[in-house]
C-alpha cells in the first residue's frame, strides 16, 4: 500500500511538473482572458459533468467569495447547480443542451464561458462552447488526454498532459486556484 500511495503521489507531481515546464503561458492566457472580461463587467460561466461540475462550482465559489483576500465579489456562475433547470432541459430537449440553453439565456457580451471535461468529449460541454461562440462570448476549455473535440472549439484550451482522470482533475483545480489568485491580485 505504501508503494502504491508513493506511485500515485509521484504521478500527480509529474503532471504538475509538466504544467510548470510547458503550460505557464497557457495559464497566463486564461487569466488575462478572464481579467479582461471582469474589467468590462462580464461574468465567468463554468460548466462540466461529474467531478468537472464540482470543479466548476468550486472555482465560481472562489471568485464570488474570496480566494485569499477579503474583497468585493467577482461575478461567476456554475451552470451545474440548478437541478430544476438541468432536469427540465434534459427531459424536454436532451442532456446535450443543459449548458448551451443556459449560456443562451444568461450569456452576455464580455462574458467568458469555461467548459471543463477531462476527456474533452462531453457533448453538452462542447455544445455550450459552440453556443457561447455563436454569441461572441470568449471561451476557455480545460481538458486532458488528447483534448477531444472540445480543445479544438474553444478560444483558449489547456489540455492537461495526462490520460488519467484523477490526475487531470487534480491539475484542473490547481489551474483554477492559480487563475483565481492571479485574478484577485490583479483586480483587487
Amino acid at each position: 500500500m505504501r508503494d502504491k500511495i508513493k506511485d500515485l503521489l509521484l504521478e500527480s507531481i509529474q503532471v504538475k511538473e509538466d504544467l510548470l515546464h510547458d503550460y505557464i503561458d497557457k495559464i497566463i492566457e486564461i487569466s488575462i482572458l478572464i481579467i479582461d472580461s471582469l474589467k468590462k463587467d462580464g461574468k465567468v460561466m463554468l460548466f462540466g459533468n461529474g467531478g468537472s461540475a464540482s470543479d466548476s462550482q468550486h472555482i465560481a465559489a472562489e471568485l464570488i467569495g474570496r480566494f485569499k483576500k477579503d474583497r468585493n465579489a467577482l461575478p461567476a456562475v456554475a451552470l451545474t447547480t440548478n437541478t430544476s433547470i438541468i432536469t427540465s432541459l434534459a427531459n424536454d430537449y436532451g442532456y446535450e443542451v443543459v449548458f448551451s440553453k443556459q449560456i443562451e439565456a444568461l450569456g452576455r457580451k464580455n462574458d467568458v464561458a469555461i467548459g471543463i471535461s477531462t476527456s474533452g468529449k462531453a457533448k453538452n460541454v462542447a455544445m455550450a462552447i459552440k453556443q457561447a461562440k455563436k454569441m461572441d462570448i470568449k471561451t476557455i476549455a480545460l481538458t486532458g488526454g488528447d483534448g477531444g473535440d472540445l480543445a479544438k472549439l474553444a478560444d483558449v484550451s489547456l489540455v492537461v498532459p495526462s490520460a488519467v482522470t484523477a490526475r487531470i482533475q487534480e491539475a484542473h483545480i490547481t489551474i483554477g486556484h492559480i487563475v483565481c489568485e492571479i485574478i484577485e491580485q490583479t483586480l483587487c
